[in-house]
């Protein structure tokens, strides 16, 4: 198979337990499994790397358990554990599709996964396995959205890419509010002004810190991861500096 040519060397895919879950309440959807799958399949071509962070949301989410009198750092644990399950579901079906994988968990279960290393992490990347990680960074407190953010930085990606249900950053909840405005670029600072919710303040906090740019596209579009390989204009850009549409009123104004 020919390769064709990527805007992205490597790449760690952020995805939430809740898109699992389909249309579902709970648990995981085998269906939205396999569309993932197919997408992942399908941009084998390019020969990028592709390393995976899981949340554990659609079976436990710790934060919850905690606002409900459980004690936090015992609910963490319980999420982490969550993204595990979510884990190992994803890679028994991207194995199905021929796609070699492994899972590095932060929490040691060695039956099951191999303990968090970078270097190995690296390796198997380097030798054409997609990498998933589970369990977070293996610490209370800290979300999948970190860990996401901590693990781009540890192995060398060029962009977090926030799979996510709508199809960019809006300046309000598309869902409830018609009048939302979506955002084609948008600055990390303003993020964190507005309090927008792309990933937590600590994520984003940290890919500022170190220059990482997001792309935040809608999952179950086909073809969306594609064309962002590609650098087709897919969902929101979440990177540094002014936005094209800032820059444009400052020159008028100037």
């Amino acid at each position: 198979m020919k390769t064709r040519k990527s805007k992205y060397k490597r790449i760690l895919l952020k995805l939430s337990g809740e898109a699992l879950m389909g249309d579902k309440s709970f648990g995981i959807d085998q269906r939205v499994v396999q569309f993932i799958s197919k997408e992942l399949k399908g941009i084998s071509k390019f020969g990028v790397q592709i390393a995976i962070v899981i949340g554990g949301g659609n079976i436990f989410r710790g934060l919850e358990a905690s606002a409900e009198g459980m004690e936090r750092t015992s609910a963490d644990y319980m999420g982490m554990l969550a993204t595990a399950l979510n884990a190992l579901a994803l890679q028994n079906s991207l194995e199905t599709h021929g796609m070699p994988t492994r899972v590095l968990s932060a929490i040691e279960m060695r039956e099951l996964a191999e303990p968090y290393i970078r270097r190995r992490a690296v390796r198997h990347l380097e030798k054409g396995r997609l990498v998933i990680f589970a369990c977070g960074t293996g610490n209370p407190y800290f979300t999948t959205d970190t860990a996401a953010a901590l693990r781009a930085m540890e192995i060398g990606a060029d962009i977090i890419m926030k799979a996510t249900k709508v199809d960019g950053v809006y300046s309000s909840d598309p869902m409830k509010d018609p009048d939302a405005k979506r955002f084609s670029e948008i600055t990390y600072i303003d993020v964190l002004k507005k309090g927008l919710k792309v990933m937590d303040s600590t994520a984003i906090s940290l890919c500022m810190d170190n220059n990482l740019p997001i792309i935040v596209f809608s999952l179950m579009k086909s073809g969306n991861i594609r064309k962002i390989l590609e650098g087709k204009k897919i969902g929101t850009v979440v990177k540094g500096g002014t936005p094209h549409a800032e820059r444009g009123k400052k020159k008028l104004n100037g």
